[in-house]
């Protein structure tokens, strides 16, 4: 099948998110201008850049997470697991900017060592960053679209030493990221392998 993008889906759901899937999982904590605590799940996320590390995550209009990332001017990345699957849902609740999704979910908080933002304590692996850069989207009609992208510098990197492998390998299938597909899935990494680029043979 086909259909443009300017008419109706013929589809009962879009399946943008389906079809560029998986993605992984953004599970951003931020402060707010008062110190209250937010913490929320984004599957428009990925990392850009490996030197300096810099992650990027997408809001579609303008939540608190973005708002905090742009104000406070840092933000922490935690990774949600297999393990931490219901607490990451449970973050995902829209509610009022004073609730601690931390405490909603049932989640202990951790300190970093360079963002005031706590990161997830369960979590195998979590990343600082500092707010370097906001985008928002204009259409190709020219009108400006309710997205707004926030990019961030790695300043700090915590692994839990049980994930690290005997050769300093950070355990991907040990940790068993989540990631989102589309409507309401989402898949695990449980496997992994190797391939090695043909000008690397």
């Amino acid at each position: 099948m086909f259909y443009s993008s300017d008419e109706p889906c013929p589809l009962p759901y879009n399946p943008l998110k389906a079809i560029i899937a998986p993605r992984p999982i953004g599970w951003i904590s931020t402060l707010d201008e008062n110190g209250a605590v937010n913490l929320a799940p984004y599957s428009f996320f990925n990392a850009v850049n490996s030197d300096p590390g810099v992650l990027m995550f997408s809001s579609e209009t303008l939540k608190d997470t973005a708002t905090n990332a742009k104000t406070s001017g840092e933000f922490v990345f935690s990774l949600a697991t297999v393990e931490l699957q219901q607490a990451m849902n449970a973050s995902s609740q829209g509610v009022a900017s004073d609730v601690d999704e931390y405490e909603l979910a049932g989640l202990e908080k951790a300190a970093c060592r360079h963002v005031a933002a706590p990161r997830v304590a369960a979590s195998p692996a979590s990343l600082e960053c500092k707010t370097i850069q906001t985008q928002g989207l204009t259409a190709l009609d020219g009108t400006p679209m309710d997205v707004h992208i926030v990019f961030g510098q790695i300043v700090g990197v915590h692994i839990a030493d049980d994930f690290l492998t005997k050769e300093g390998l950070f355990d991907t299938a040990k940790a068993q990221p989540l990631a989102r597909c589309g409507y309401r899935d989402y898949a695990a990494v449980n496997t992994v392998f190797s391939l090695t680029r043909p000008d690397e043979l």
